[in-house]
């Protein structure tokens, strides 16, 4: 597979692989041997970069990630991430960036993990009652130790950016960005220019909506699904939202691409810098979407698609309320 470079000098896989919803998130966990196997077969495929959490499960995930990558772990980097209060009963009761807390988190997750360093360190969301300088700081002092390589933020502004990159060099911040959120293109792209700072893109095929694998009639009710709450994936949303999916099939045959194929070589033709992060959940998902890092969509393919989604109101917002206050705008 080939290569693209975020900041900081970390050259990575011009897909990574979220590891997420193997399980927490999207639906019930799936079958410990098959998570692990399909972490592994990403790594045979040419994946690097693996994407992870402290916050999903709690810990089951960062735990799996460790599980999986430990007989390869040199061949690989992990990305994970701080920034939750979870109390004793492993709920998420609130944020924690307090740099005591930083370390204490980094501590118990390389033990998950089963490595002796992360090599990508994100906050995953903004704590204001903590100076980003504080935060940055914390993390300076860990790449100091050789805990940490690089340091990484989620879903943060851009001036909290700028004053994180200020104390610390900033290799790369994750953003919610795909087809159908495209507001990092308006709130950050320039700003990594300026920068240096590469974008991960998570949830690139819109929280499996952009695989055109979504039914009108399916049901997200399952209490690990994340979606039963957002807004894009109500029924009538889903009716409406359907256009898009319409669109993507149909450019597809055209082209002999499948709609996430299409999706993923659309985020990696923005930018250089630009490295989406697919989950999936068998070997098979891998085997679509990695095909993406090989296609090289048209300038007529591409304005086409722009030219489409111009013309689709796309109902819903693609997050739940209580998601989208945590973003720090």
């Amino acid at each position: 597979m080939k290569t693209r470079m975020l900041g900081d000098g970390l050259e990575v896989s011009s897909l990574g692989l979220g590891c997420m919803g193997l399980s927490f998130g999207l639906g019930p966990a799936t079958d410990k041997t098959e998570a692990v196997n399909v972490i592994r077969t990403a790594a045979e495929r040419g994946v690097i970069l693996f994407d992870t959490a402290e916050g999903y499960g709690p810990f089951v995930n960062e735990e799996l990630v460790g599980e999986a990558l430990e007989p390869i772990r040199n061949d690989v980097l992990i990305g994970t991430k701080f920034g939750f209060k979870i109390d004793d009963a492993g709920q998420i009761v609130g944020l924690d960036s307090r740099p005591q807390h930083i370390r204490e988190v980094v501590e118990a997750s390389l033990k998950r993990l089963r490595t002796d360093r992360i090599d990508l360190l994100y906050q995953h969301r903004v704590d204001p009652s903590v100076p980003m300088e504080d935060v940055a700081g914390a993390v300076k002092d860990l790449v100091a130790e050789g805990k940490v390589k690089h340091f990484g933020l989620s879903e943060a502004s851009a001036a909290n950016i700028r004053r994180a990159h200020a104390v610390h060099p900033v290799a790369a911040i994750q953003d919610h960005y795909s087809l159908w959120m495209r507001e990092p293109e308006t709130t950050k792209f320039a700003l990594c220019e300026e920068l240096g700072i590469g974008l991960v893109a998570w949830g690139p095929l819109g929280q499996g909506f952009l695989t055109g694998k979504i039914t009108k009639d399916m049901k997200f009710d399952d209490p690990n699904d994340l979606r039963k709450d957002f807004p894009r994936f109500t029924p009538d949303a889903l009716e409406a939202n359907f256009k898009v999916v319409d669109f993507l099939k149909d450019l597809g045959t055209r082209k002999g691409f499948t709609p996430a194929q299409i999706a993923l070589a659309w985020l990696l033709s923005r930018k250089p810098w630009i490295v989406p992060i697919p989950g999936g959940t068998a070997v098979a998902h891998l085997d679509d979407n990695l095909r993406a890092s090989d296609i090289e969509l048209s300038q007529d393919d591409l304005e086409q698609i722009d030219a489409a989604f111009a013309t689709i109101d796309i109902k819903g917002a693609p997050l739940s309320e209580g998601l989208d206050a945590a973003i720090d705008r």
